[in-house]
C-alpha cells in the first residue's frame, strides 16, 4: 500500500506522524518547533505504522519520530534483541543502509502492555502476564480489547500468546481503534486491554499494568528519524532535534498524553506549553 500524498517539496520540511495521542503530540510540537526556527512545515499525521514508514522511504516524509523496536521486528524482520542499546544500534545500522538517520533516542520505552482494572485484577490474583495466563488455562473467560495491528502484527498478540502459553478464543477478542481499548477496559465492557506503557490513562482510570515477567515485548524507545537526503539539505536538523529528543522521557510522556486523554486539553496548545516550558521555543 502506497501513501495518498505526492513527494516532499524541496522547499519545507514534511513531517510525519502516527494515529494515537502521544505521536499527534510529538507531530504538533515537531512541527511548531521548527516553524519557530524559520523552516516551511508541512504536518502529515494520523497515518499507520507500515503507510508512515512506507512514505518516509519513499521521500513523501522527510522525518518523524519512530520506536526502535518497530524498526528492528517490524520493518527489517530482526529477532528481538536483549536491551535498549542494542535495539537502537541494530535500527540506526539497518536503516541506514534504506537511507534513513536515527538520531539520538530518548529515555522512554513506550511499549506494548496488557491491563486489568485494578479492583479485579485484584481480586482474581493477576500481577504478571504469567499470571494471566494461569487463569485463562484455569478456564477464565476473559475478553480482550486489542487494536486491530497488535493482533495481527508479528510481535504482537499470536507470537504473544505462543510465549506464555494462553489463548484468548478469538470470539473473546474485541478489535477496536487504540484509544478505545482503554475505554473498553474501564466501562467493563472488557477483562484485560492492550496499552502502551506512557499511556496517562493506565494510572487516572486505576489500571494494573501486568508485569512483562518473561520481557517478551520489545524495547520501544523513541527518536527522531530523518531522511539521508533531508539531513544532507538541512544538516542544522541534526543540533535541532537532538536538543528536542533530550527532554523526553518516560515521565513526561505520561504527563503530556494525560493532558490530553484526561484532562481534555487540546493537542496543539500541550505541544506548544511543552516547547516553552523546556526553552526549545521562547
Amino acid at each position: 500500500m502506497t501513501a495518498s500524498f505526492g513527494h516532499a517539496n524541496a522547499d519545507e520540511i514534511v513531517v510525519g506522524g502516527l494515529n494515537y495521542t502521544e505521536h499527534l503530540l510529538l507531530t504538533s510540537a515537531t512541527a511548531q518547533y521548527l516553524e519557530h526556527h524559520g523552516y516551511e512545515v508541512d504536518q502529515r499525521e494520523g497515518l499507520g505504522t507500515s503507510v508512515l514508514r512506507q512514505a518516509q522511504e519513499n521521500g513523501q516524509v522527510d522525518l518523524y519520530w519512530e520506536y526502535t523496536g518497530n524498526s528492528v521486528i517490524l520493518f527489517n524482520e530482526q529477532p528481538q534483541p536483549e536491551n535498549a542499546e542494542e535495539t537502537y544500534r541494530i535500527a540506526k545500522e539497518l536503516d541506514a543502509e534504506k537511507g534513513l538517520v536515527w538520531l539520538d533516542p530518548t529515555d522512554t520505552n513506550n511499549t506494548y502492555a496488557l491491563a486489568m482494572r485494578e479492583d479485579d485484577a485484584e481480586a482474581r490474583g493477576i500481577a504478571t502476564m504469567s499470571d494471566l495466563a494461569d487463569a485463562l488455562n484455569a478456564g477464565e473467560e476473559l475478553v480482550l480489547a486489542s487494536n486491530a495491528e497488535f493482533y495481527a502484527r508479528d510481535d504482537g498478540l499470536r507470537p504473544l500468546q505462543e510465549a506464555y502459553g494462553f489463548e484468548f478464543p478469538r470470539d473473546r477478542v474485541t478489535r477496536m481503534d487504540s484509544g478505545l481499548t482503554y475505554n473498553a477496559l474501564r466501562d467493563e465492557n472488557a477483562d484485560v486491554a492492550l496499552v502502551f506503557a506512557t499511556d496517562g490513562r493506565n494510572g487516572a482510570f486505576n489500571f494494573r499494568v501486568l508485569d512483562d515477567d518473561q520481557e517478551f515485548f520489545p524495547v520501544y524507545a523513541l527518536a527522531p528519524v530523518v531522511r539521508e537526503e533531508t539531513l544532507a539539505a538541512h544538516p542544522e536538523l541534526e543540533e535541532l532535534l537532538n536538543a528536542m529528543a533530550a527532554t523526553l522521557n518516560d515521565d513526561l510522556l505520561i504527563e503530556l498524553n494525560s493532558r490530553v486523554d484526561v484532562e481534555g486539553e487540546e493537542i496543539g496548545r500541550v505541544a506548544a506549553s511543552y516547547l516553552a516550558e523546556h526553552g526549545l521555543i521562547d
